[in-house]
């Protein structure tokens, strides 16, 4: 590869320096490019096809468009430290490298899995070194910033504010929660998506003109490599060599079920640990409000798939019945339990088909939040009034001197009455009485309101 690292065992290698200039990379690829075929037979195919200029980066018009962020920073000369975030194989260390040509800049790659904090400070004095030679400053690349714990975060500090170093910090996770908000104050972040349907075909185009063969796949099977891919343009080209080292040129086109028995897929991108679960569970939630079952079916299977374990999901299943459910649908509850008690006893796969049935039912069910909302006011309420007594009529009195005190005198027996329903007051003497559950007028609430509003009536008649 041309971008250079450093030698993190003694010094920098001879044969690959820490540092180089990147004003110059540009030139130096095309001098040497005659060279550079000649080699391509044993460079990864990835490699050989690694944009030249920012223009040949695909799928990042938002960053590298007419009006993209980093065309606008290039074009007006101010170029401000960066964390590029994005998934495998979507153009963050080509990005970076061709910056630096861009720029002007040197150009030094460090890998937070590889590096501690002597090699930053060996990157920190060379930059610094080539600044007094040569007036021109250095894009340092740190690949899996995230790495990084947060005292090593904290070095990059003094280094950026006084400009020694222009960094470009490259994460697949989610910035706000893996870097410190000290370095994060001092960066731009910027997203990277991950390529779309047309980025990757641009790849499959320019890959078949690299090898000089067309990919022997059907126009289905071709569709089915780049779903294959993710999103990850490297993953993609990784496969476009492994398909053409399987095949010969008169090769019979693969359809998808062909192509999938002759190329080992890797699992779906997921870390139960990371920003993606929170994203996924977050889409299973909202789906699931948003009463779509086709949808909340996709997220729980893209979950399962990825690795997360049936009982998380259950778990949420079960808090989802009460939070969004409630009492517009009481069987939801029930069943959401009885989904996760099937599960426990039957285990994979089997018990996972009717954690799909409670997916099912909660998404179809009516909707209501009122008892959530009802629960978290009252929460508030009771901080409010402290420690008020409730009325002494409703107080229990086991002892002679409970009854002598009043307690429970005056109690009326809600049975005794037409509805069961005497219309008493329950709140603490003195305490306005507060509505804290307001039941909508869909599902089974709908019935439960026409029933408080009777009660509501009573309540009334009594005190008038």
């Amino acid at each position: 590869m041309s971008d250079m690292v450093p030698d993190l065992f003694g010094g920098p290698s001879p044969e690959r320096p820490s540092w180089h200039d990147g004003a110059g990379e540009a030139e130096r690829r095309i001098s040497t490019g005659q060279e550079t075929r000649q080699r391509a037979g044993t460079r990864p195919l990835a490699d050989r096809l690694r944009p030249q200029s920012l223009d040949d980066v695909q799928g990042q018009a938002h960053l590298l468009g007419p009006e993209g962020t980093l065309t606008r920073m290039l074009e007006n000369g101010h170029f401000s430290s960066l964390i590029l975030w994005g998934g495998p194989g979507c153009g963050k260390t080509t990005i970076a490298q061709l910056l630096a040509a861009r720029a002007g800049l040197f150009y030094t790659k460090i890998s937070a899995v590889f590096s501690g904090v002597a090699d930053l400070k060996k990157a920190f004095e060379e930059a610094r070194r080539k600044a007094e030679a040569t007036g021109r400053g250095t894009l340092l690349f740190v690949d899996e910033i995230h790495r990084f714990n947060r005292a090593q975060q904290d070095g990059f500090l003094p280094y950026v504010e006084r400009g020694t170093v222009v960094l470009v910090g490259a994460t697949t996770e989610n910035p706000s929660f893996a870097l410190n908000s000290a370095l994060l104050s001092r960066c731009q972040v910027l997203v990277l998506h991950r390529l779309d349907d047309e980025a990757l075909e641009q790849l499959l185009v320019r890959a078949e003109s690299e090898t000089g063969r067309s990919l022997p796949l059907t126009a289905e099977g071709r569709a089915s490599l780049r779903a294959m891919a993710d999103g990850d343009g490297r993953y993609l080209l990784n496969m476009v060599e492994q398909l053409l080292s399987l095949t010969k040129a008169d090769t019979r086109p693969l359809g998808a079920a062909e192509l999938a028995r002759s190329l080992s897929r890797r699992p779906v991108l997921y870390d139960r640990d990371r920003d993606e679960h929170y994203n996924l569970i977050s889409a299973l939630h909202k789906s699931l409000r948003g009463s779509d079952p086709d949808a909340a079916l996709y997220w729980f299977a893209r979950m399962l798939e990825g690795g997360e374990d049936p009982r998380y999901i259950a778990r949420r299943l079960v808090r989802f019945a009460s939070e969004d459910i409630g009492e517009a649908d009481p069987t939801s509850l029930p069943l959401a339990q009885a989904g996760a008690a099937a599960y426990e006893r039957l285990g994979s796969p089997e018990g996972e088909v009717a954690l799909a049935q409670v997916v099912v039912h909660l998404a179809v069910a009516s909707k209501s939040n009122a008892v959530y909302k009802a629960y978290n006011e009252a929460r508030v309420l009771a901080k409010q009034t402290g420690s008020l007594m409730p009325p002494a009529h409703i107080r229990n009195a086991p002892t002679a001197l409970m009854k002598e005190l009043g307690y429970k005198k005056g109690y009326e027996y809600d049975h005794d009455f037409e509805d069961g329903v005497s219309g008493q007051n329950y709140f603490p003497d003195g305490m306005e009485r507060v509505t804290l559950y307001r039941p909508v007028d869909r599902g089974f609430e709908k019935r439960i309101r026409e029933r408080l509003d009777m009660v509501a009536q009573k309540r009334a008649s009594r005190q008038s």
